[in-house]
């Protein structure tokens, strides 16, 4: 079971971000949500590996066939890709 890391804020819904740690992209994602002030969890896919890393890669072409990052799961209903803090702003309320 892959492990997240969950930043500080307001829950207002389950965000759960799939990242790379040298992605541009991802880290304004993480630092618009936490100017929101909203938690989520994510985790860096990169750093990942054997099982946990296969796990998190399986979930991603799942959600995101292009395997793009950040892929960014919304209530586990709703993925947005790449970074769009509009689609997000709207997609968490």
């Amino acid at each position: 079971m892959l492990e997240f890391t969950i930043s500080k804020g307001a829950n207002k819904a389950k965000i759960l971000l799939y990242t790379l740690s040298t992605c541009v992209w991802c880290a304004k994602t993480k630092s618009f949500l936490d100017e929101l002030g909203v938690s989520y969890a994510y985790v860096d896919v990169d750093l990942l590996s054997g099982a946990d890393r296969e796990e998190a890669i399986a979930e991603v072409q799942r959600w995101n066939p292009q395997m793009s990052f950040p892929t960014i799961v919304i209530n586990e209903t709703r993925c947005i890709s790449g970074y769009d803090p509009e689609e997000l702003s709207e997609a968490i309320g």
